[in-house]
């Protein structure tokens, strides 16, 4: 992807959020010098990832393939372990009209998925097999707003706005904004997307960025080269 584009999509994105009242902390609109000079104070949100999280998954069409996100708070996988401390995390995303979020299921995480607002969200799940792939014939019971539900595999889950699904490790899933662009939150246990996505395709979960003008803010996967140690 282009910084250009990355840089729209934020900006895009942020008025979106702001259309339905959601507002982002401040540390979302520092810029890539106040990240620098403030380097060792904002420490917990480059460890946690915190902040913008833009990606096309490789693929090269963000339009047709890919998922805004903004992580707004991480907890750590030590704690999980213990469990006790910080075992959780939430974020907010842009699943936009007809936009496909890839196949994937996750080993650790287990997560509410929550229409915030918008249009409907789509979500195509299925079962996993002993090997961990994708069973068709495998029927899927999750819980939306507490109340059991169960799909065949292949079959889609429609959330309204204010409804919300939990998935679990092993719940295979993909999404998108069904007839318009749908404000997605997702609360969930410790998230560590460098370890804990297992997708259905060869593809990659962050986007290589071409440097063709200067970034509005930093992505979380642009933290390793811009942000040095002090």
């Amino acid at each position: 992807m282009k910084r250009s584009e990355v840089n729209d999509i934020i900006r895009e994105a942020d008025q979106f959020m702001r259309s339905f009242g959601f507002l982002l902390p401040p540390f979302a609109y520092y810029s890539v010098d106040d990240m620098q000079r403030r380097r060792t104070e904002i420490d917990a949100i480059v460890e946690a990832r915190l902040g913008w999280d833009i990606t096309d998954y490789g693929v090269g069409d963000f339009d047709k393939t890919g998922l805004f996100l903004f992580t707004l708070r991480n907890g750590s996988l030590e704690d999980l372990k213990h469990g006790m401390g910080m075992c959780y995390a939430e974020k907010i995303m842009i699943s936009r009209k007809d936009q496909l979020c890839p196949m994937h299921r996750h080993m650790v995480k287990t997560e509410d998925i929550i229409n915030r607002g918008g249009a409907r969200l789509a979500i195509k799940m299925y079962g996993s097999g002993p090997d961990g792939g994708r069973d068709p014939d495998a029927r899927v019971t999750v819980l939306s707003d507490g109340i059991a539900r169960t799909v065949a595999g292949g079959d889609v889950l429609l959330l309204e706005p204010g409804e919300s699904v939990t998935l679990r490790p092993g719940d295979w899933h993909a999404f998108w904004g069904e007839g318009g662009d749908t404000l997605v939150g997702e609360v969930s246990t410790v998230n560590d997307d460098r370890t804990d996505n297992v997708f259905s395709e060869p593809i990659g979960r962050f986007s290589e960025i071409e440097e063709d003008e200067d970034p509005l803010h930093l992505l979380v996967s642009d933290y390793e080269n811009w942000l040095t140690d002090q």
